[in-house]
């Protein structure tokens, strides 16, 4: 029943049976700089340097990351994180005996820039002869009947009240956003888009697309937060809000921590009132704060995390793909470190953190299906979950009713095209989106505010019990806890129609 993820993004590799086309269109008018990354010797690893917030680097850790053979590509003096590039081996270790360097470690294993391989997990683009096949009701755009991840949690109802603010702003964190795509365009904040992959923004127009072989992730998210009602394709869960791309990984899909450390920042400090983050920072899954790597590469991403709801963002994130139990005693990953050579370690995941999913005041979201019941492949876990919202799921599984026809859920495609992903990274837009409402229906209100209300308003769901999603007699999960709160559900399913009128 584990079902891994395609590196570090919440998107799953489905199944047989959910066998999908593979070819994605060229995406047009890209810039160079999009796809570009920080230039280095083949042997230098990129590092933060965790300092006092509110100062940037003493004189003398400026001078000690300097003797230890360090370059300084950027520093985020507001929260203390000094982003650096060194080919020496020994960097981190020398400057955590630096008086006034609270932790130091390296981002990465592979060298700068990091090596490219295969995409897995890509989308079934949906075909033109499925298209013509929809017959949308009046009021509907084209594709709309197919999303029945809309009535799930009542966002149909919730757009006769409200689509949302326009003065209300989305980030998505991810593989980059095509704001051509026809369902994009209108409500792209360009302003509040950027490149931050090598850890230092690139204003480049253009520069927060994928590049024509990269990742179509997060123009899918963004198309299920906020794609317009408007005649054409399908419809967002808030597609009255605008939406922005601020692009944090590789050429090859991985998420380092300088990238994630440039994008709360970014969003903190560009009006971003929520930002979704439907992947895992590279190159572990879960971060031991008793290794002193691991440590730092927390604290940045913490700190990041927290400046940017202190300035006013809803993190919202992804539980992750493994059904793993994150609140188990102990949990084996395998997969760690993912740019390297992984080997199975047993961990605490109280101790060892998935970051930013389970870092303090980040919204954790697990995926429900078809059926309205956990996903076959959503990690859970009582006192992590905090929500759940339609993440898809295998169609065998759980079949959704008539007109839709997938488990997966519809959203954009690079090159103005749509198709089927499934993951609890779908899962995670459509609870931005929901804050998103709360945040147009309550403009004054603060982040705990809107997740406050967020989590009162959620429908009480209570544990699948036994849970048995294969039906093959073996029980595949256990949830934990009451109606009202548990592992599988958190606080219960997300609803957009009391985001609109409570």
């Amino acid at each position: 029943m584990t079902a891994h993820s395609p590196r570090s993004r919440r998107l799953v590799a489905v199944p047989a049976g959910m066998a999908v086309a593979t070819a994605l269109a060229l995406l047009p008018n890209v810039s160079a700089a999009a796809e570009a990354e920080e230039p280095a010797e083949a042997t230098s690893l990129s590092y933060v340097v965790n300092v006092s917030p509110g100062h940037g680097p003493s004189s003398r850790v400026e001078r000690a990351i300097a003797a230890a053979g360090g370059t300084i590509l950027t520093s985020y003096d507001r929260i203390g994180v000094v982003v650096v590039h060194s080919a020496n081996p020994d960097f981190a270790k020398t400057l955590r005996k630096v008086p006034g360097v609270d932790s130091a470690g390296n981002t990465r294993n592979a060298p700068l820039p990091a090596q490219s391989t295969t995409e897995v997990g890509t989308p079934r683009v949906l075909t033109a002869a499925e298209a013509a096949a929809v017959e949308a009701a009046e009021g509907q755009d084209p594709l709309q009947p197919l999303q029945w991840d809309l009535p799930a949690i009542k966002a149909d109802q919730a757009h006769e009240k409200s689509l949302g603010s326009s003065k209300v702003t989305v980030a998505v964190i991810d593989t980059g956003v095509d704001d051509t795509h026809p369902d994009l365009a209108a409500n792209f904040d360009r302003d509040a888009s950027v490149n931050c992959v090598t850890g230092k923004p690139d204003t480049t127009e253009g520069a927060w697309r994928p590049g024509p072989t990269e990742s179509a992730h997060g123009t899918h998210v963004a198309g299920e937060i906020a794609a317009a009602k408007n005649g054409i394709g399908m419809t967002g869960v808030a597609p009255g809000v605008k939406v922005s791309g601020i692009k944090v990984s590789t050429t090859a899909g991985y998420f380092y921590t300088e990238a994630v450390v440039c994008g709360f920042v970014w969003a903190a400090e560009h009006g971003v009132d929520v930002t979704n983050n439907s992947y895992y920072t590279d190159p572990w899954y879960f971060n031991c704060k008793n290794d002193p790597d691991q440590k730092a590469l927390v604290e940045a991403v913490s700190r990041a995390s927290r400046y940017a709801e202190k300035k006013g963002a809803v993190n919202v994130a992804a539980a992750g793909n493994e059904n793993y139990d994150l609140a188990a005693d102990e949990i084996t990953d395998p997969v760690s470190p993912n740019d390297a050579t992984p080997s199975d370690r047993v961990i605490d995941p109280s101790e060892c953190l998935d970051i930013p999913t389970q870092l303090p005041g980040v919204v954790t979201v697990a995926s429900t299906g078809a059926k309205g019941i956990k996903s076959s492949f959503s990690n859970h876990g009582l006192g992590v979950v905090d929500i759940a919202a339609p993440g898809g799921d295998s169609t065998r599984y759980q079949t959704p009713a008539p007109p839709a026809t997938s488990g997966l859920i519809l959203g954009t495609l690079p090159g103005g095209k749509w198709g089927y992903m499934a993951g609890t990274s779908m899962a995670s837009p459509h609870v931005a989106g929901v804050a998103a409402l709360i945040k147009s229906t309550h403009p004054k209100a603060p982040p705990a505010l809107v997740k406050a209300l967020l989590y009162a308003e959620a429908d009480a769901t209570a544990c699948t019990d036994p849970y048995d999603i294969d039906a093959d007699g073996t029980v595949d999960a256990v949830c934990e806890g009451s109606k009202f709160r548990n592992g599988f559900y958190g606080w219960g399913t997300a609803d957009a129609l009391d985001a609109v009128t409570k």
